[in-house]
């Protein structure tokens, strides 16, 4: 009589979504959904946010600041970080659905997307969201190559004076770090990612602290500041008006893009291990400290550099301090970038691993070569390899380090991309989404305002497009592909 009471009991807690972990009879844990226990908690929920967020971009901000000037560019920041914040908690809602706390759960973004929308819209998420996923995989490809070539023009400065051009060329590091991420992509599924994550949040606030603490420095040895202004830079002879429109655009999608998480927000939410706080909640947790703490940063990177260097802030901020006594720490700033990027590079990577993997197994259910796992030995350690995983990830690595290479000046495009998927997936979708959960009215005034905010997230989306098809013409134009040295 008492198990069965105990039964009854542990089926209304999975009923309810807040069921522990139960024990099986191979020794395994499995939540309430049939699959391994998750481990996840708020900490690390936050690693994976900041891996994703606190990339290179922010060094570019002290250069967006300057655009904008003081007033705009810490009004924007404050602006994107709040609505990322906003949106990101909305969505933390639809993990689970038709209830957040109750429902069934979503294990990616576009299946909530399906589950809630449903119709058109889910392909139209999904193209977008993959789309902005294996775009990104490229785009650290580039930048970790270029942060690898510029420890090596360091060196060669220090060795023939800075009057030395110190060329060198971006491919050997391309292939070496597609190489890297090969090993790295056999990592079996997002939540494996942990402890990568850790150590890439912790690069993040390494480097960007040395670009605050160059910018201190700067500012303290000079005792003088670099010639800023409320408005950014000034329109002059060589700056026309029409040159001031294109870059405060530009510069409002760095500040955009810096603040965005959400294509991989239930990635992270479904790491969560089940307890009696619904996951939604400890997400919600993880969203505040990971949005504090980056505006925190980005702020601090953004301003603190805007001083330093007023209106000629360079696009990157280590790159302004070129005097031999800070080559040392600008050196340690890049290697913790890339470092960094080995990891956000496998954060962006695994949905895209997983969605693939999911729908072959779906289409093939059959098909040993897919859905077999087989033991293989290496001296003393045993692995269970799956030969079509092993195979796709690698294919994806290589086609990505291919494109990074034939187009050097993708990153470019990466803005382009930026500002045409922040709309739809920060914006658009968790509202719709919140719309549709909470069964909210057309014409009520909490409709009126979720609109109001997607119509001008919309608006924004579209002129920082038009700032990053500028961008993106003039890489055209010097386009050399195999061709290009930094």
């Amino acid at each position: 009589m008492v198990s069965v009471i105990e039964q009854e009991f542990q089926h209304g807690l999975c009923e309810s979504g807040l069921a522990p972990p139960k024990q099986v009879e191979d020794g395994k844990l499995l939540d309430d959904d049939g699959r391994p226990s998750r481990t996840g908690t708020v900490w690390t929920a936050c690693a994976h946010i900041i891996t994703a967020c606190v990339g290179a971009g922010v060094l570019s901000l002290a250069w967006a600041i300057s655009q904008l000037g003081w007033i705009a560019g810490i009004v924007i920041l404050l602006i994107f970080s709040s609505v990322s914040l906003y949106t990101s908690c909305l969505l933390a809602d639809c993990y689970r659905s038709p209830h957040p706390v109750t429902g069934k759960r979503n294990y990616s973004y576009i299946e909530a997307v399906k589950t809630i929308l449903g119709g058109t819209k889910y392909y139209f998420c999904g193209w977008i969201q993959y789309g902005s996923l294996a775009s990104g995989a490229v785009g650290y490809t580039i930048t970790t190559a270029k942060s690898l070539v510029a420890i090596q023009k360091s060196n060669c400065h220090r060795k023939n004076g800075l009057q030395d051009k110190c060329k060198f060329p971006i491919y050997p590091h391309m292939i070496g770090f597609g190489i890297l991420e090969i090993f790295l992509s056999q990592i079996p599924n997002f939540s494996k990612l942990t402890g990568l994550s850790i150590v890439a949040a912790i690069m993040s606030f390494g480097y960007t602290f040395i670009g605050i603490g160059l910018s201190i420095f700067k500012i303290v040895k000079e005792h003088r500041r670099g010639r800023n202004s409320i408005m950014g830079v000034e329109i002059g002879a060589e700056f026309s008006a029409s040159d001031k429109i294109w870059r405060m655009f530009a510069a409002t999608g760095d500040i955009a893009f810096a603040c965005t998480y959400a294509q991989i927000l239930i990635d992270i939410q479904d790491t969560l291990k089940s307890s009696l706080e619904p996951e939604t909640n400890v997400m919600k947790k993880a969203s505040v400290l990971s949005a504090s703490t980056m505006t925190t940063i980005v702020m601090m990177c953004g301003c603190l550099g805007y001083v330093a260097f007023g209106d000629n802030a360079p696009e990157n901020l280590l790159t302004g301090f070129g005097d031999q006594d800070a080559m040392w720490v600008v050196d340690l700033a890049n290697v913790f970038i890339v470092v960094h990027l080995v990891g956000a590079y496998q954060i962006f990577a695994q949905p895209v691993f997983r969605v693939v993997e999911t729908w072959a197994n779906k289409r093939w259910p059959k098909s040993g070569f897919i859905n077999t796992d087989r033991e293989i030995s290496i001296g003393k350690i045993k692995m269970n390899m799956n030969l079509f995983k092993m195979s796709w990830r690698i294919g994806f690595v290589a086609v990505a380090s291919v494109i990074a290479m034939a187009l050097p000046f993708f990153s470019d495009m990466l803005a382009l991309l930026g500002a045409l998927e922040y709309w739809p997936l920060v914006v658009y979708f968790p509202v719709e989404m919140h719309i549709a959960q909470n069964k909210i009215a057309k014409g009520t005034k909490r409709w009126m305002a979720l609109q109001l905010l997607s119509m001008t997230c919309l608006l924004i989306s579209i002129a920082c497009a038009a700032g990053a098809l500028q961008g993106l013409n003039k890489g055209l134009h010097s386009f050399q592909p195999f061709k290009t040295k930094d």
